[in-house]
């Protein structure tokens, strides 16, 4: 068994923070938030209104397997390569609907450089974690 380095720890740590600001989005647009919705672009809202049932199964996949991989991480699982793969899978899914078909990508243009930001870091941060998952499996840190 190997010792568990302190960057497992710091990027464990992390990337549950990071995950849990999707899971946010996905509760409080799913519960109806009323105050969270009011502070959502219209279109997004027309968006998610207007979505058909397997975007909804893409996104909620994406969202829960990267908070389960996150998780794992810090349970020292070599199941989060799995789970970061399956959330990658929902994030692939969820963004045809979002990209190919309903043109989300008007609307993050339109938002601005933050939504911009946010529409790249997501596929980076998740590969990443991803690759991550993988390394420290094959490194023997993660059982």
């Amino acid at each position: 068994m190997t010792k568990t380095p302190l960057h497992l720890w710091i990027v464990g740590v992390l990337s549950l923070l990071w995950n849990a600001g999707g899971a946010m989005d996905y509760v409080m647009t799913r519960t109806g938030a009323a105050d969270y919705l009011a502070a959502q672009p219209p279109e997004r809202l027309a968006m998610l209104t207007d979505a058909p049932f397997w975007f909804d199964i893409t996104w909620a996949v994406g969202v829960w397997f990267s908070i389960i991989g996150s998780l794992l991480l810090l349970l020292r699982s070599r199941m989060a390569g799995s789970a970061f793969a399956l959330s990658l899978a929902g994030l692939i899914g969820s963004s045809i609907y979002n990209y190919g078909i309903a043109d989300g990508g008007s609307m993050v243009a339109a938002a601005g450089p933050t939504a911009i930001a946010f529409t790249i870091a997501i596929p980076v941060i998740l590969i990443g974690l991803w690759l991550y998952a993988r390394a420290m499996t094959k490194a023997g840190v993660l059982r």
